[in-house]
């Protein structure tokens, strides 16, 4: 028969004490608090936002859900080609999700089915169909020119004008819904030269 070891010494199930209410209370206790941090540090520096309707199509469409970095402008200022999520600037209830064509002092042309920025026309693979409308804008300090990638479908820069950047919620990001969607949301530098 084998010897025990002397410096260890059985427990037996007598001597195990179970876990107190006190310890079981400060366990729940700190696993909530957890919780919470982590929600206010998540919602902090993102947001998930529902797309409604077809005017990012075909780059996001309908019920798509996107993740959003809310901290991507507070030391970077936007590129052209972000996709971006704000506050609508007639109604700022309502949070929109478009790509940036125009930046601060930039000449943004639309004509005869293109698009171009301070006389430099854009390659812009990502739309749905070329404009149908036309126009020039020139944006003010400290706005944006907007535009859905489905232009002919989209309330956007071209109809009510420019995005004041405090409206900015963020960048979008990825897909994360519905699963077979999942991808990282391409953003395209629109700036690029059309062959």
């Amino acid at each position: 028969m084998e010897e025990l070891n002397p410096d260890i010494t059985p427990v037996t199930t007598e001597e195990r004490k179970p876990s107190s209410w006190n310890q079981v209370l400060r366990d729940a206790i700190e696993t909530i608090l957890l919780a919470v941090v982590l929600f206010v540090v998540i919602n902090a520096v993102s947001a998930r936002v529902r797309v409604d309707g077809f005017s990012m199509r075909p780059t996001l469409e309908n019920g798509e859900y996107v993740l959003v970095y809310k901290l991507a402008y507070r030391f970077n200022a936007p590129q052209r080609g972000d996709i971006v999520v704000f506050r609508f600037p007639l109604d700022p209830t309502q949070d929109l999700i478009k790509r940036v064509i125009g930046l601060p002092g930039d000449m943004v042309r639309v004509e005869n089915g293109k698009v171009s920025v301070n006389d430099r026309l854009i390659n812009e693979p990502y739309i749905a169909a070329a404009p149908e409308y036309a126009g020039t804008w020139v944006v003010p300090p400290d706005q944006l020119f907007v535009l859905g990638d489905n232009r002919n479908d989209s309330s956007d820069s071209h109809a009510w004008g420019m995005l004041p950047m405090n409206n900015m919620i963020g960048k979008a990001l990825l897909i994360y819904w519905p699963p077979p969607e999942w991808d990282l949301i391409d953003h395209t530098n629109v700036v690029s030269a059309a062959p």
